[in-house]
C-alpha cells in the first residue's frame, strides 16, 4: 500500500483526520466495555442497561426529535431509524467540520435528516434522498415543526439519479458531509458517488457496516450482508480516505476524504 507524506496532504485532510482520530477516541471507550452484542444494539431497541447509562448522561434530544422518535416507534419498520446517541454523534461531527452541505442517501422518517438540519447554519442545505413518499409524509410536519424544512433538499427519486445530477450540475467536492444509510447492494456505487461529491477534509458516514455481527460470516445466499462485508475489504484498503470503523448502533465507519 502506498505511503502518502504530510507534505502532500491539504489542510483541510489533515484537519479532519485529526478530528477523525478524536473520533475513534471516543468510540473506542464508548464501545470497549460492552460485549460485542451490546456494542452493535440500538438505542431505541433497548435493553441494555449500560446504553441506557450513556442515554441517561448524554442524550440531547431537540423536543421535535424526541416527538419524532416516538412516532416512529409507532412504525413497523422502526428498526431501520438511526440509533438516537449515533444521530447526535453525527450531528455533532457535522458542526465540528463546520457543514454548510451534507447529502444524506436513505432518510425512511427523517430523524437523522432533522438532527442534521438543526446542526447546519440557517443558509445550509441538505440533500435528503429517498424513494418512499409515505415515509416522507411522516418526516415533513415534524421538519416543518422543527423550523428547517427550508434547509432540506428532499429528492424523491433513486438515490444514484439524485448524486448523478448533482456530478452533473458541476457540485463534485462542495459537500461537507455525506451519511450513506439505503439499499445494501448499492453501498459500493452510493460510496464512489460520495466520494466524488465531498470536499478534501470531508466526511463520508456509512451506517450498518456491523450489520449484526452477520459481516463475521458472510453467507454467499446473503447479498446484503456480502456487499457490506465488501465494501468493509476496500475501505480498509482505499488510500483516498482516512478510516475509523466504530461499535456505535450497528456499526459506523467514518472516511475522510484526502
Amino acid at each position: 500500500m502506498t505511503v502518502m507524506p504530510f507534505r502532500h496532504v491539504s489542510k483541510e485532510a489533515l484537519a479532519g483526520s485529526l478530528t477523525l482520530g478524536l473520533v475513534f477516541v471516543t468510540g473506542y471507550f464508548l464501545g470497549r466495555r460492552r460485549s460485542f452484542r451490546m456494542s452493535i444494539s440500538k438505542s431505541h431497541c433497548g435493553g441494555d442497561p449500560l446504553l441506557q447509562y450513556v442515554l441517561d448522561n448524554s442524550l440531547r434530544e431537540h423536543p421535535v426529535l424526541k416527538k419524532l422518535r416516538q412516532r416512529t416507534m409507532d412504525d413497523p419498520g422502526r428498526g431501520m431509524m438511526v440509533a438516537c446517541e449515533q444521530s447526535q454523534f453525527m450531528s455533532n461531527l457535522a458542526r465540528l467540520i463546520g457543514t454548510r452541505k451534507a447529502l444524506e442517501i436513505g432518510v425512511y422518517t427523517g430523524y437523522n435528516t432533522l438532527n442534521i438540519a438543526l446542526a447546519l447554519p440557517d443558509d445550509g442545505q441538505l440533500v435528503a434522498c429517498d424513494i418512499s413518499e409515505e415515509y416522507i409524509n411522516i418526516a415533513k410536519p415534524f421538519w416543518k415543526e422543527a423550523g428547517v424544512e427550508k434547509k432540506i433538499d428532499l429528492r424523491l427519486q433513486p438515490a444514484l439519479k439524485t448524486l448523478d445530477d448533482l456530478l452533473a450540475a458541476g457540485e463534485a467536492e462542495t459537500f461537507d458531509f455525506a451519511f450513506i444509510d439505503a439499499d445494501k447492494g448499492n453501498m459500493e456505487n452510493y460510496y464512489e458517488k460520495c466520494l466524488q461529491l465531498i470536499r478534501k477534509g470531508g466526511i463520508i458516514a456509512i451506517d450498518n457496516v456491523l450489520w449484526g455481527g452477520k459481516v463475521l460470516d458472510p453467507s454467499p445466499g446473503d447479498p446484503d450482508t456480502v456487499a457490506i462485508d465488501r465494501l468493509n475489504k476496500k475501505l480498509h484498503r482505499d488510500i483516498r480516505v482516512t478510516l475509523s470503523m466504530l461499535t456505535v448502533g450497528d456499526g459506523l465507519t467514518l472516511a475522510v476524504k484526502l
